[in-house]
């Protein structure tokens, strides 16, 4: 492994973000190249799905408005439930 990558792991790791410029360096293998995509994309994904606190009571209150079972509430369910396995 090049120590370009080593660089760049690290930073992924303690960031949680590389550019596309970074990755695009000629100086990476096409294995290491992937291999920070894939981690990349990871991270985003993660990142993407976490509810935050705010999201969460927006969500209860919903609850206490909507009719049960309709597809409003069914919607503030499943934010309530993501956020109750996360925490």
């Amino acid at each position: 492994m090049t120590e370009l990558f080593d660089k760049l792991k690290a930073k992924l790791a303690e960031v949680g973000m590389i550019t596309d410029d970074e990755l695009g360096d000629k100086s990476l293998t096409d294995e290491e190249r992937i291999w920070l995509s894939v981690e990349r994309y990871s991270k985003l994904r993660n990142d993407s799905k976490k509810i935050t606190t705010e999201s969460y009571l927006e969500a209860t209150k919903k609850l206490d408005d909507l009719p049960e079972g309709s597809p409003e509430y069914e919607a503030a369910q499943k934010i309530i439930d993501e956020y109750e396995k996360q925490t």
